[in-house]
């Protein structure tokens, strides 16, 4: 693909938006002008990654160039050579940010993002499996440089959880996080195995966009909202008052607490902000299913009828069953290095959007 019309493109609109953004008129629109920073930032990363691949693509020919006028085995072709190698891995890289920069932004992926973990089948292991997923999205965060904050949880007896809700507020989270909706399966030797039998356990992940208020409209007389004391850890101030909030959406249905704050007023804006990312997940589903016949398996819609990852421990394998990959990798992994798993989903969905468009 000639990526160079694209790259204009992106050059004339940069300045357009430019202007525009120095129009004191725009100032006044507060909306208008939180959306035309959006994409001034966007424009200009892509502009910047623009510049860098042509420049790569001169820097490469000259050295393909240098390499065929030269020995193969003399010290000037082997630097070629080796800067070819680092030269393509580089515009393999630019070229995908530029292929991604070409399709219109999905407006919720510079969302905040909420997390919902639940234990699935396994019993008390897969309690314990949600903690370790818990964990590894939380050093996935730090590493990421993103605020976590857990909204509400319930620990099991060994030191697990049954469900935990949090939220990761900072720049992509939702872009990069989206991938991680679906049944997660671990496969290992439980601590409480005394006869070193490997189970298999699940436990399921909801990730949410964080909804705004704009994005659904919640009527106070569709709500039954209600307050009680917190059980479980978190001493005196959190579960010797009454400070969880437990909402009921009675359209829907939908049920939501939130109980790991001191505060009363704090759990229930957080309870809302819950409830609207449920009930907008539930409209984009609903959106995206009108056109599932038309394209491949979705990757991380926040389908949860299937297994989309498995944890192998004994064999050291992490394998997303998605695109077919497999990592033996698994420590790293579950410490929250996860750019290796996610960017090749990023990829595949790329492509198949790309497709869908005809390019």
């Amino acid at each position: 693909m000639d990526l160079r019309p694209f790259i204009e493109k992106f050059t004339r609109r940069l300045a357009e938006v430019e202007a525009e953004l120095s129009d004191p008129k725009v100032f006044a629109n507060n909306s208008r002008y939180q959306d035309l920073s959006r994409e001034y930032s966007r424009l200009k990363n892509l502009v910047a990654h623009g510049a860098a691949y042509l420049k790569t693509l001169d820097d490469l020919a000259a050295n393909r160039a240098l390499f065929e006028a030269e020995l193969a085995d003399s010290e000037l072709a082997q630097l070629a050579r080796e800067e070819i190698a680092r030269l393509e891995a580089e515009e393999q890289r630019l070229q995908f940010e530029l292929q991604r920069g070409i399709l219109p932004p999905d407006p919720t992926d510079s969302r905040n993002t909420i997390i919902e973990i639940r234990a699935g089948a396994g019993g008390s292991e897969s309690a314990l499996f949600a903690a370790d997923l818990y964990r590894m999205y939380s050093r996935y965060a730090e590493a990421c440089g993103w605020k976590l904050e857990t909204l509400d949880s319930n620990p099991s007896d060994l030191g697990g959880f049954r469900e935990v809700i949090f939220s990761v507020t900072g720049t992509d989270t939702y872009k990069r996080l989206k991938y991680e909706s679906g049944v997660h399966r671990v496969q290992r030797v439980p601590a409480t195995e005394a006869q070193g039998r490997i189970h298999t356990s699940t436990a399921t992940v909801a990730v949410l966009p964080e909804a705004e208020e704009v994005d659904v409209q919640l009527k106070p007389e569709e709500l039954e909202i209600t307050v009680c004391r917190a059980s479980g850890p978190g001493g005196q101030g959190v579960n010797t008052t009454d400070s969880a909030v437990q909402i009921i959406h009675k359209p829907t249905g939908v049920i939501v607490r939130c109980a790991d704050g001191r505060s009363q007023q704090k759990n229930k804006q957080r309870a809302l902000t819950v409830l609207r990312s449920r009930l907008l997940e539930t409209r984009v589903a609903e959106e995206n299913a009108k056109y599932a016949a038309q394209r491949k398996a979705q990757v991380g819609t926040g389908e949860r009828n299937e297994r989309i990852r498995t944890y192998n421990f004994p064999q050291n394998r992490v394998t997303d069953h998605r695109i077919e990959l497999t990592l033996y990798y698994l420590p790293a992994v579950i410490d929250g290095d996860l750019d290796p798993v996610i960017e090749p989903l990023m990829a595949d969905d790329l492509r198949s959007r790309l497709a869908n468009v005809g390019l």
